[in-house]
């Protein structure tokens, strides 16, 4: 099986193989991780980071939603690490308070070289990819709940709800990815 390399955020992964933290919602992964921040931040950005590492290590298959659902403090279970993957640690984009080193005139000009190498175009371009992504999953649980509860009238009241969710989430995610291509459009046109 071909190898997957998984960014994964360093604090996160030392909380996930703490034992206190097997069995976790998005609120306590949240609360752990802003104690190891030194400065404090945006608990909504946090929130955001944190929900966004927990769907893609759901994606890797690296821990699975409690089969019991719940509209607040869903419970994660943490499994063991997929073989295929390739973790690389990230820094946390959180910690802003470390002082940057002086840089010598070659180092600034590097730097710069490195910047203008990520250009808007390319970052739109990825973050379309993931977004699309994203909508199709969305779009694919609506399916499979719409799908359910038609050819099983008795769960209609039970997961008709969670089908009204990722049909909202698919038609937001819509949204999203046709600001990014028309924005793209306009960068290409330009």
């Amino acid at each position: 099986m071909k190898s997957v390399t998984f960014k994964l955020d360093r604090h996160v992964l030392e909380l996930l193989q703490d034992g206190g933290h097997q069995q976790f919602t998005i609120r306590s992964l949240r609360a752990a991780y802003s104690r190891l921040l030194s400065s404090p931040v945006n608990e909504v950005e946090l929130w955001r980071y944190i929900y966004d590492q927990v769907r893609r290590l759901k994606r890797a298959g690296w821990i699975h939603q409690d089969p019991v659902r719940r509209r607040r403090d869903q419970v994660f279970h943490v499994l063991k690490r997929p073989a295929d993957l390739n973790v690389s640690l990230v820094q946390h984009r959180f910690e802003t308070a470390r002082v940057e080193p002086q840089l010598d005139g070659k180092a600034i000009g590097e730097q710069m070289l490195k910047q203008s190498q990520l250009c808007p175009t390319q970052r739109l371009e990825a973050l379309a990819k993931e977004i699309r992504l994203d909508m199709l999953t969305a779009l694919g649980e609506a399916e499979r709940y719409k799908q359910l509860f038609t050819e099983m009238p008795v769960l209609k009241a039970r997961v008709e709800e969670d089908y009204l969710q990722a049909r909202d989430r698919s038609s937001r995610l819509l949204g999203h990815l046709r600001a990014i291509e028309n924005t793209l459009k306009t960068l290409v046109a330009a």
